[in-house]
């Protein structure tokens, strides 16, 4: 039945039903008015004009909320003849109308995308239709006809011998709503197209999506035969955003409804692609952070500068590149490579020769230009990729490069997180630097700490073993000092904590027990004035300290050994006896008066003294503490060596009793009589 346009809605009979309301400009607003409509059908009993009520509802009340932006009123009017539904808006201006010409003839395209199709729905469903003008308000008002058999308005699309219902439109329009997986959409995608070509009697039609991930426009869903390219052919493309693209092609003439209809079909299934690029794009986005953490994690675990330089490339072929490079800068500010990797190993010497050209055009140049500029510099062919300077703490450190895959180029989310390695990279990279210089000078103020040799002296023998801990200077330290004709003084000690404040003591402690041997002192004496010292100048740290001065007695040698603090030597003698010697006395730093009584030892020939700091006795494994007895028991079976090799056992024998590393320094010192 032809549409009759007025301008006033029909007026009702004396027992119509009608219900009006005002509703807020909100997304929930067409919800609302549909359930008004319902509940006016359900009423009445026209529940046969329900779907094209329901459909022609919404989109005047979204058209009014999306457009007018204001509050609208919804009237609506049902008698046995049918329902009256006007939505009025109370913005200014016009009501945009869409110029409606005979049912056989389409209107453009172009025309119905600017303005909206509400309106052609309204013509096309309504028995008759019109506009609303009363004080600030306008709007549209349908009438719906109620028919003789109750079987609702069919929807008659020119050129078809079938007429589908407009429950197939609508159930066009709605379907898919709730796939939101790959295989979902293309589900959904096949059965938008069988529907619509079966409304519009199409031949068949196919569904493109590119999704901007390198592997170009894809074949999501057909039906039918493919469309051919010829004026025959419907081409809609779909409303999606970057990186997304595609298009709908239907193999039917561009005629009647079937361009409008496909243009519809075409966005309804944009907003579901739209949901999939939006899941994707978070989806891709959680990756990229669970990347980044692992990497960080990784770089953190590492703190030698090869290790980590050659951690970088490994973190990221073949995740963001084909290829990449770690240039560093060296004092001149010229970079070396410091690691390459490629994805294809075979390919890895031809990386390292692109990366030895100099020429203007090379990577080399791109590369120093980034390092100079400071910011992403990207290179051309053969190697296309992203050159990133790698800086930390203000300094510029090197670059990373990073060449893409031969069929993927780097998106905007890809060089951001390559940007993100970079800084994290160049930290780690720092941060090893750092390490690095703080573990070479701890072990050069350490060795400063330390004799450079022991004395060597016929009939005497003298070893010792260090083992530092860490990148801290320790406080343990041994010392061999000659003092009058074939004397010498042999000392271990051990001051509390460890840094530079432990070494300013450590070393405070041996240069005062050398100067007042040179003044020949003795033993007791030196050990109350480095007491003094540590009391007045030791900054409330303290030391323990093992004392022995050795003489030569014929073939034996006189040990006269005093102990503060100190843990008790091992004796070993050449049968294979062992015991415990030296008494206990006061550690210096700790109290003005201190006592530290000595005691004489003979070593026979083939007899040893073995000396040692709490680091070997307190080496633990799990809650198991290595201890002076096992240290005992292991010396038993070097009874005979030389001090050298019983030094070096008792050392492997420490550090073998745990997988851990060491907590604390350890020293060892062996004196043995050679005679």
């Amino acid at each position: 039945m032809p549409a009759e346009v007025g301008t006033v809605p029909i007026g009702a009979s004396p027992d119509a039903l009608v219900r009006r309301t005002r509703l807020p400009n909100d997304r929930r607003t067409p919800a609302a008015a549909r359930a008004l409509v319902r509940s006016v059908l359900e009423e009445t009993g026209l529940v046969a004009l329900l779907n094209e009520a329901l459909l022609l509802t919404t989109e005047l009340s979204t058209n009014a909320v999306v457009h007018a932006n204001t509050d609208l009123e919804i009237e609506v009017t049902a008698d046995a003849g049918g329902l009256t539904v006007s939505v009025t808006d109370f913005a200014p201006g016009p009501v945009e109308q869409l110029a409606v010409g005979p049912r056989n003839e389409s209107p453009d395209i172009g025309e119905v995308a600017e303005r909206g199709r509400g309106l052609l729905l309204v013509d096309h469903f309504a028995s008759r239709w019109g506009t609303v003008h009363e004080g600030d308000g306008k709007g549209v008002w349908f009438r719906l006809d109620q028919q003789g058999d109750g079987a609702g308005i069919p929807v008659r699309l020119p050129g078809h011998a079938e007429s589908p219902s407009l429950g197939a439109l609508t159930g066009l329009l709605r379907s898919g709503s709730e796939k939101h997986t790959d295989e979902g959409l293309t589900d959904l995608a096949t059965d938008l197209l069988s529907r619509l070509a079966r409304l519009t009697g199409a031949a068949g039609g196919v569904v493109r999506l590119d999704r901007g991930d390198g592997t170009g426009r894809q074949l999501l869903a057909r039906y039918g035969r493919a469309p051919r390219d010829n004026a025959d052919t419907i081409r809609v493309p779909l409303n999606v955003h970057r990186p997304y693209s595609g298009e709908l092609e239907l193999d039917a003439s561009p005629v009647g409804y079937a361009q409008s209809l496909a243009t519809m079909v075409a966005e309804r299934f944009s907003l579901h692609l739209e949901n999939d690029r939006l899941r994707r794009a978070d989806a891709r986005r959680q990756t990229w952070m669970t990347f980044l953490a692992e990497a960080s994690e990784l770089l953190a675990q590492s703190l030698d500068v090869n290790l980590t330089m050659a951690l970088i490339p490994q973190l990221v072929v073949p995740r963001l590149g084909q290829w990449c490079a770690v240039h560093t800068t060296d004092a001149w500010g010229r970079l070396q490579l410091a690691a390459a990797t490629h994805a294809e190993e075979s390919q890895l010497a031809q990386l390292h020769s692109s990366l030895a050209d100099t020429g203007p055009e090379s990577i080399l140049a791109r590369l120093e230009e980034a390092s100079r500029l400071g910011t992403q510099v990207m290179f051309g062919t053969p190697s296309e990729g992203y050159a990133v300077p790698l800086v930390a703490r203000g300094a510029r450190l090197g670059t990373l490069a990073v060449g893409r895959h031969p069929k993927h180029r780097h998106d905007a989310d890809e060089v951001a997180v390559l940007e993100d390695v970079a800084r994290r990279a160049a930290l780690a990279i720092d941060n090893a630097r750092i390490h690095d210089e703080r573990h070479r000078v701890a072990r050069t103020l350490q060795a400063s700490l330390l004799p450079p040799a022991l004395p060597h002296v016929d009939g005497i023998g003298f070893a010792a073993e260090y083992v530092p801990t860490g990148s801290e200077v320790g406080g343990d330290f041994y010392d061999v000092v000659p003092f009058g004709d074939g004397q010498y003084l042999v000392v271990v000690g051990d001051v509390s904590g460890k840094g530079v404040q432990a070494a300013t003591v450590t070393g405070l402690v041996r240069d005062v027990i050398r100067i007042l041997v040179d003044d020949g002192k003795a033993m007791s004496e030196i050990l109350w004035r480095v007491n003094r010292t540590l009391v007045q100048r030791g900054g409330g740290r303290y030391c323990t300290l093992a004392m022995a001065s050795v003489t030569r007695q014929g073939e034996s040698l006189g040990v006269c050994l005093h102990l503060a603090g100190h843990d008790r030597a091992v004796l070993v003698r050449a049968d294979g006896r062992t015991s415990f010697v030296g008494e206990g006395g006061t550690a210096l730093g700790l109290l003005e008066t201190i006592t530290s009584p000595d005691v004489s030892i003979t070593l026979d020939p083939g007899d040893s003294l073995i000396f040692y700091t709490d680091g070997v006795t307190e080496r633990r494994r799990g809650r198991e503490l290595f201890g002076s007895n096992r240290l005992r028991e292991a010396a038993v079976p070097l009874a005979g060596y030389p001090a050298d090799v019983t030094a070096a056992r008792l050392r492997s024998t420490t550090i073998n009793f745990s997988v851990e590393e060491p907590r604390d320094d350890i020293a060892i010192l062996v004196l043995r009589n050679d005679a």
